[in-house]
């Protein structure tokens, strides 16, 4: 086994484990907050001109469109165990949203700089704050399943690239 592959099976099985802890507890946090909430607030100002509904959505769209961005291009490339990677990325926001919506009825959470809470925003605009917790749980299920999916991708992607056959160098000399 050369040294890239047994690298990326080494994260690919850190993820699995990593993951499996964080979808357990999304709430405990993640080694990706200090990324996810930038890109997060980042989106409130990305959608800012489309209204406020938008903007409160904003910062989760764009904490999950982002991650998205580079499953698709990793993809483009045929780099599939990179883009299983950014997918597990994915699916880790999906679980640290189900958090924030969660909380949107209680809003316990200390917010960044204050301001009203997105979800509570948002739910109620939709006449949907009752439902907070259910929505959660779905939103927290699609991050069950795109980990799933990125970890077994992942492991995928390893075992197929090991399984090319290597061409001789006088084959490739000729």
């Amino acid at each position: 086994m050369d040294t890239s592959r047994a690298g990326r099976l080494a994260l690919t099985l850190f993820l699995g484990i990593y993951g499996f802890r964080l979808l357990q507890h999304p709430d405990m946090g993640s080694l990706m907050d200090s990324i996810d909430l930038p890109i997060h607030e980042t989106g409130h100002l990305v959608f800012s001109p489309f209204g406020d509904f938008t903007q409160f959505l904003g910062g989760t769209l764009f904490q999950i469109i982002v991650p998205c961005v580079f499953v698709g291009y990793f993809l483009m490339r045929g780099d599939r165990h990179s883009a299983s990677v950014t997918l597990w990325w994915v699916a880790q926001n999906f679980w640290n949203i189900s958090v924030y919506v969660k909380d949107a009825r209680n809003q316990d959470l200390e917010l960044v700089g204050g301001g009203e809470h997105d979800w509570a925003y948002i739910l109620g605009h939709m006449g949907l704050l009752k439902q907070d917790q259910i929505i959660a749980h779905r939103v927290w299920v699609v991050g069950v399943i795109l980990y799933v999916v990125a970890v077994a991708g992942g492991l995928f992607a390893l075992n197929a690239a090991s399984a090319k056959p290597v061409e001789s160098a006088e084959a490739i000399a000729g």
